[in-house]
């Protein structure tokens, strides 16, 4: 089984770029998040080169690390191998017709924050130096809430209507912001505090059990109730273009790029 490994953050957005340019081949919505994790990925670039982060050489490496969990479990789903369950969650409903966009993303962010963020945050650190990283973790949420943010422009171009539909219903509003925007934050950050005074001998294990309650989220996203899933399913009906054109789409989104930490996390998934 091959699995690309990156070793810079320029090798991560090389990855990236191949799993998009696959995807829009093969109209599999699993690109859909790649191209938002893509454009994370790009902000951390960026903010590692303008100063925003207070150790711009850790930062790089918590991003390699942090991309390579994304990385294996992807070509362990593309070779048919285990992943992580939530990952496996994830990919399986990008293949799937029903999900829209909103999901689709939201799977995504739910796995690679939820799961993979608190443990690449802890294998940068040691117990007696996770708290340096707090304030360059929140530059992170920062970034991931200004482009789930972005992505409701998106959005209103793939189905034009969806403005109208949101007004009308707060509930797929709410459900959108209060996932992204909370689960995504300072659960992760709990964990990694507590993943990092594990010994190696136990993280697998750790690791396991935070899988299932992160799994729970992603079942909850997949299928949010008859009310919420039954306009998702409208949505899907009437969602404008391809999976390539809807890539392409999410692709042009222009975020503004962060500059200073405004993020108060709130805990949601605990550890």
């Amino acid at each position: 089984m091959n699995i690309k490994q990156a070793t810079t953050i320029d090798e991560v957005i090389e990855c990236l770029d191949e799993i998009i340019e696959k995807s829009k081949f093969e109209q599999c919505a699993i690109g859909l998040f790649a191209t938002l994790y893509r454009e994370v990925t790009m902000q951390i670039k960026n903010g590692i080169g303008t100063g925003l982060f207070q150790d711009p050489e850790r930062m790089e490496k918590l991003d390699v690390i942090f991309a390579n969990r994304y990385l294996k479990a992807y070509y362990q789903f593309q070779a048919k191998e285990k992943c992580s369950e939530c990952w496996q969650f994830s990919f399986t409903k990008g293949e799937e017709y029903w999900p829209i966009v909103v999901q689709h993303l939201l799977l995504g962010i739910n796995a690679h924050v939820n799961l993979d963020l608190g443990i690449a945050c802890a294998q940068v650190s040691t117990p007696e130096s996770i708290f340096d990283l707090h304030s360059d973790y929140n530059k992170i949420n920062e970034i991931l809430s200004n482009l789930v943010n972005g992505v409701e422009k998106c959005l209103v171009e793939i189905w034009p209507t969806l403005t109208y539909i949101l007004k009308l219903s707060g509930k797929i509003d709410n459900f959108f912001i209060d996932f992204s925007m909370k689960t995504a934050r300072d659960g992760a950050w709990k964990y990694a505090t507590e993943f990092v005074l594990l010994p190696e001998n136990e993280w697998e294990a750790s690791i396991q059990k935070r899988e299932i309650k992160v799994t729970r989220i992603a079942r909850l996203v997949s299928n949010p109730g008859f009310f919420v899933s039954s306009i998702f399913k409208l949505i899907r009906l009437f969602e404008r273009g391809t999976v390539a054109q809807k890539i392409i789409e999410l692709s042009k989104v222009e975020y503004s790029p962060v500059t200073e930490t405004v993020v108060t996390p709130e805990c949601v998934l605990e550890s």
